[in-house]
């Protein structure tokens, strides 16, 4: 089935917004939070290798997708984590994230996907328990925002709102990065 026109404008804009938040959020968090600066610029490079289609493979896109989904979020989680003292939650996480990114090359295609949608729920569902419990708001909306991604990823449908279904998703990974951005500078306000 051939792409409806304007699909290809729709997953360029959002990879590069994807890109953009990620690169704004690696920067304004590199100081206090390395951790989250190195997750937010995975995702920066993931979206980066997505819109040079001449400089790279489409396994290299699926690679860069799995690496800032198995290592990139599970960093994003393990500063959070860490900052609110929960550091046996973010050992877990982040060791979790490294034993899926070797596991990988061992999983089939179908694996790999279940593999990293998951570790994107528990991203998100951890985020979200720790935000409620201390009343962050922008955590409880970036915790969503990712929730809602890994949700839609696995919907039947290629389409939504009249744009594929993937780009929906990036949209809502771009608006959790941005309040998980946030997030973290709130919290880190919070403990000085």
């Amino acid at each position: 089935m051939a792409p409806k026109p304007g699909a290809e404008w729709s997953t360029a804009l959002s990879h590069l917004v994807l890109g953009v938040v990620s690169l704004h959020a690696a920067v304004s968090t590199a100081q206090a939070s390395r951790g989250a600066a190195a997750g937010f610029l995975l995702q920066v490079l993931a979206a980066t290798i997505m819109l040079a289609p001449g400089l790279s493979t489409h396994e290299d896109c699926l690679a860069g997708a799995w690496v800032a989904t198995v290592i990139g979020l599970p960093l994003l989680a393990f500063d959070f984590h860490w900052v609110n003292g929960d550091r046996s939650s973010a050992n877990l996480l982040l060791g979790g994230g490294m034993v899926l990114a070797v596991a990988g090359g061992h999983l089939s295609p179908e694996g790999r996907s279940v593999a990293g949608q998951a570790m994107l729920l528990v991203v998100a569902v951890t985020i979200l328990i720790v935000a409620v419990f201390t009343a962050n708001t922008y955590g409880m909306w970036g915790g969503t925002m990712l929730g809602v991604a890994g949700l839609l990823s696995r919907l039947e449908e290629d389409r939504l709102l009249l744009l594929p279904k993937e780009d929906i998703c990036r949209w809502a990974l771009a608006a959790g990065s941005w309040a998980y951005c946030r997030a973290l500078h709130t919290q880190r306000l919070q403990w000085e």
